[in-house]
């Protein structure tokens, strides 16, 4: 048993110690490959940690029965000295009354022996009496003390055994606390390393979703989200998953701001509605080192910024001067650092964009958005989808001027309260399916059998989670649709072949969607939003993907 343990934990080690030895990037030819390593990674230390944890378990058992053991042990021990005490209490007692006894016979005998000659043989008779009486009990007395000394003795006995096993006990809980601690640390290392595995899909998973090209603002280039409820994908009847807005939702909402703006909303308004406890101040221009540029003042630099369009309501294009000149000083370390020219920083062309975006820069000269006498790094996307999120809601450090936010000019009860109420509506990628397949048409349909394939991928983990590296869509090395069902029948299982219905629920508070309810061939099955989200962008073909926390399900 142990030496199959340190064999688990010296492959835990191995794994540490190649993680520092090979190249940080996992080797793969693609991001899906990659993302499949990690899986098989992620069940190995599953299945090297599974033994450790269920010997930890019985330790923490056996530990927690020692201490039982040498509780009541102790609880008896202190018994026995109660019952030595009061033993050794009444034998001294008893001592003291057959010495006086003892005394007091001695007397009477003598007394006996001198007046015995004179009495008559009646009073002779009586004193004898007396006299063997009190012999009797003086003997009774004798018989008690030795009964005293004896339970003392077995007493003494039984506490001196108790405490040697109690002792032995200690020693055990001990050892079994020292193999226990031993066995955390290494389970926590490799939870540690599981963890970091885990960080790493994430971000493969996310380079995934940069695959799709979709534009993080408007200033990357045209916005090239398309309706696919517009597009005939050949095959008749299918679901598409259509997105609220696209990646990331953190910070000013740029078609937000066109749409605040058109509604009469000034800049500043405007920034306080996507930043949390920011004031606006002014600070003095520094140089900045812009890359491929050289060096040049800041004020110079905003001139060449082609984020927004010069057509937009100048409000608009005010508040986003404010956004970028934040960035900039935040991102630069107020000059100390370069800055990149793509949409990955900022997307910066060179020379002076002119008409209202050079209005927008010289009206708001030296604002910036400051919170705690620190200029914050004021982010900002696109398309909010009709709500912002904090950056630790995305998995970025977290902020406190960054915040989640209905961006709707009133209440919310219905998706189409949100098509008409949201303040980026007018987004072309504020309600878009994403990815696509060419040979149905370049759209994101899927057929109900493959709908009914990813339903089956989610039961099949749930029942076996260590089969989740199989999972991917078949053409990247996953199972087929086929063996998904046949694996998941071997685990008890009912697999879909097709779904007929599919619907969601969702909080129009925080604009995420919390429930999608399938129905088809096998009956129907709930998932909770994000779950499905995650399972979907793992094995849905090609590169169709769900790439917001509020989506929607759309049949034709």
């Amino acid at each position: 048993m142990h030496r199959n343990i340190f064999k688990s934990i010296i492959f835990i080690l191995s794994f540490l110690l190649a993680l520092v030895l090979v190249n940080p990037r996992i080797l793969a030819d693609s991001i899906d490959d990659q993302i499949a390593q990690i899986s098989k990674q992620i069940e190995e230390i599953n299945n090297a940690t599974g033994p450790l944890k269920k010997e930890s378990t019985n330790l923490q058992s056996k530990i927690t029965q020692a201490k039982g053991q040498i509780a009541q042990m102790e609880n008896q021990i202190s018994s026995l000295t109660k019952q030595l005490v009061s033993q050794e209490t009444n034998l001294e007692v008893q001592k003291v009354l057959l010495s006086e006894r003892i005394k007091t016979y001695y007397i009477n005998s003598q007394k006996y022996n001198t007046l015995v000659m004179f009495l008559s043989s009646s009073e002779s008779s009586s004193l004898l009496h007396e006299y063997t009486w009190f012999q009797a009990i003086i003997n009774q007395d004798k018989n008690t003390i030795t009964q005293y000394v004896s339970d003392i003795n077995n007493l003494n006995n039984n506490k001196s055994k108790l405490e040697a096993e109690a002792t032995k006990v200690a020693a055990l809980k001990k050892s079994l606390e020292s193999r226990f601690g031993f066995l955390a640390g290494e389970i926590q290392k490799a939870e540690k390393y599981k963890a970091e595995l885990s960080q790493k899909q994430k971000n493969l998973e996310a380079q995934k979703l940069a695959s799709l090209n979709l534009p993080t603002t408007v200033g990357a280039g045209t916005m090239m989200c398309s309706d696919d409820r517009k597009i005939d994908p050949g095959f008749g009847s299918g679901f598409a998953f259509f997105t609220f807005g696209i990646p990331h939702h953190v910070g000013l909402n740029q078609y937000g701001a066109y749409g605040r703006a058109k509604a009469g909303q000034n800049y500043k308004d405007i920034l306080n509605a996507y930043f949390n406890n920011v004031s606006i101040e002014k600070r003095p221009s520094v140089t900045i080192k812009v890359d491929g540029f050289g060096s040049m003042s800041l004020e110079q630099y905003l001139l060449g910024i082609y984020e927004v369009p010069n057509d937009w309501p100048l409000e608009a294009l005010k508040a986003q001067v404010v956004a970028a000149r934040s960035y900039a000083l935040s991102y630069t370390n107020n000059g100390a650092n370069s800055i990149c020219t793509t949409q990955s920083c900022q997307v910066y062309k060179g020379g002076n964009k002119g008409g209202a975006w050079e209005q927008a820069v010289k009206a708001t000269e030296g604002e910036t958005l400051v919170q705690n006498g620190q200029v914050v790094t004021a982010w900002f996307a696109s398309t909010a989808g009709g709500y912002t999120f904090s950056s630790s809601d995305v998995g970025w450090r977290s902020t406190g001027w960054t915040k989640r936010t209905r961006d709707t000019s009133g209440d919310i009860n219905s998706f189409d309260d949100l098509f008409s109420k949201a303040y980026d509506k007018d987004s072309p990628c504020f309600y878009a399916a994403q990815g696509y397949r060419k040979e149905f048409n370049k759209s994101a349909w899927l057929k109900p059998s493959e709908v009914a394939d990813i339903v089956n991928s989610i039961l099949l983990s749930q029942k076996d989670s260590s089969v989740n590296n199989n999972l991917l869509p078949p053409d990247q090395g996953g199972w087929s649709m086929d063996q998904i069902k046949n694996e998941l029948k071997n685990r008890g299982g009912t697999p879909y072949d097709n779904i007929s219905s599919v619907s969601i629920s969702w909080d129009k508070g925080s604009g995420q969607t919390t429930q999608i309810s399938l129905s088809g061939d096998a009956g129907s099955v709930s998932f909770d939003g994000s779950t499905f989200k995650s399972y979907f962008n793992s094995r849905a073909p090609g590169n169709i993907s769900i790439v917001g926390p509020l989506f929607n399900v759309e049949k034709r």
